[in-house]
């Protein structure tokens, strides 16, 4: 078998990432993944399909609802099912094909097969072994489940199933009012599903801005999703062809029962290490489950890394491609860093949540003194002709120093706005900075320094 300096277990955007960053510093490398095609969860049936769903029926949403008014008319577009799992499919065919392509162009090998670490410095796949001076563990996560919810992708289905689903479910009950769940409900509510959520906590996407949480909770209902917050789920029961689920209020009061052609299980994802032996290679793990690192990513065991969803911090692609090239540069004798503080996060739904930073919340808590400036999009010339006024642009400074310290956007093209931030964070900018800097109009951009501008003698457009 040939010898690597660095063998890579899993080829979402952590892995693929970091194979192409260690080729380029010259490193021999070789990626392990068990899949028909590169690009793990995240391109095959995460991120990426989602996202064309999300693009197809908020296309739809256009031309039922506001075609007529911009004077375009005509026969609303009827819904092809099948057609539209096939742009998905297509999508997706052309993201995990460029992986390739790149794995090809920087002399990476991929090795078909799922792998294992019967000793530091090796890999087994099938009965082939390895070896390697390095391994990075980017093995990615699954989605988790709940006691008493058995999940069968038919009817009980995961995020991977509801991308499949052959039809579309007249109810849909989506348990989990975070990102996933939020986003493939806005998905089926669009295309004419009955759509509940049923979320434990009282607030939907749990630990984001509170003035957010409203505005979204608000916006999704009146784009007709329902929600019932604060409720623990107990159980789901199916037949051939329906399901109820079983709640109970946290605060109490008697079970009640909910009816759903299809039941989305969107509580969160847990790190997925299975078949890689790290028990008996003796690889540390927290108490979470997750694989332990230190600062430069390594594991306890030497020669071994591990990144992405299978550690600690947000299980989140970005997350994992910064790491992904962080580590290659550590195991090239170079300085890899991840700034963990400007880690934006995004919610893809119409309009778009993008956060960076702290929010105001946990700054107050931490007795840290700081000033809010907030811009409402329905003062943005641009967000209103495109019928896109709901939402507002905040950012939270320190009261003193009027550095930037996190922010929060719901409304059109929000997570691409948010880097504006993420970049005036990284070079420890003010709001005055930000409030100093020219934006083109008509943007939606004006609305992030509309905010900053409120951070001091007050926003022009308010």
């Amino acid at each position: 078998m040939a010898n690597y300096d660095v063998i890579i277990i899993g080829a979402g955007p952590g892995g693929y990432v970091s194979a192409i960053r260690c080729a380029q510093l010259g490193l021999k490398t070789a990626v392990v993944e068990g899949r028909e095609t590169l690009g793990g969860t995240c391109l095959n049936v995460g991120c990426i399909p989602s996202k064309a769903l999300l693009h197809a029926t908020h296309m739809l949403h256009e031309a039922e609802h506001n075609f007529a008014d911009m004077g375009l008319k005509g026969k609303t577009p009827s819904v092809d099912w099948p057609q539209m799992k096939s742009y998905k499919s297509d999508v997706v065919g052309q993201n995990t094909g460029g992986i390739e392509f790149l794995f090809k162009k920087n002399k990476i090998d991929w090795i078909k097969g799922w792998a294992s670490i019967p000793a530091a410095g090796k890999v087994q796949v099938g009965d082939d072994v390895h070896e390697a001076k390095n391994i990075v563990i980017a093995s990615g996560s699954v989605p988790s489940s709940l006691p008493g919810v058995e999940i069968d992708e038919k009817i009980v289905v995961t995020s991977t199933g509801a991308l499949e689903l052959p039809k579309v479910p007249k109810k849909m009950v989506v348990i989990g009012a975070g990102v996933i769940g939020l986003e493939l409900g806005s998905v089926y509510a669009r295309l004419g599903s009955e759509v509940t959520v049923v979320e434990y906590m009282d607030a939907v996407c749990p630990g984001m801005d509170k003035d957010v949480q409203r505005t979204f909770k608000r916006v999704l209902e009146k784009q007709g999703l329902k929600f019932i917050m604060g409720a623990a789920v107990q159980g789901v029961e199916t037949t051939k062809s329906k399901a109820k689920v079983k709640y109970q209020p946290k605060k109490g009061g008697d079970e009640e029962m909910i009816d759903a052609d299809v039941v989305l299980v969107a509580t969160g994802r847990k790190p997925y290490a299975d078949g890689l032996g790290l028990d008996a290679l003796g690889v540390k793990m927290t108490e979470r489950g997750q694989i332990a690192t230190d600062a430069q990513w390594r594991t306890n065991v030497p020669g071994v890394y591990a990144i992405g969803d299978v550690i600690e911090g947000p299980m989140l692609a970005h997350k994992a491609e910064d790491e992904g090239m962080a580590v290659a540069e550590v195991i090239a004798g170079k300085h890899g860093h991840v700034n963990y503080g400007v880690i934006p996060g995004v919610v893809y739904t119409t309009p778009e949540v993008a956060t960076v930073g702290a929010t105001e919340d946990a700054l107050k808590a931490e007795g840290r003194k700081v000033k809010v400036g907030k811009f409402n999009f329905m003062g943005n010339a641009r967000a209103k002709a495109v019928h896109q006024g709901e939402g507002f642009a905040k950012i939270i400074v320190d009261a003193e120093t009027d550095r930037v310290l996190g922010a929060a956007i719901i409304g059109p093209a929000a997570g691409d706005m948010i880097h504006e931030i993420c970049v005036a964070m990284e070079f420890g900018a003010s709001a005055e900075d930000i409030a100093l800097t020219c934006h083109a109009h008509p943007t939606y951009s004006e609305a992030v320094r509309e905010a900053a501008l409120a951070c001091g003698d007050g926003a022009i457009h308010a």
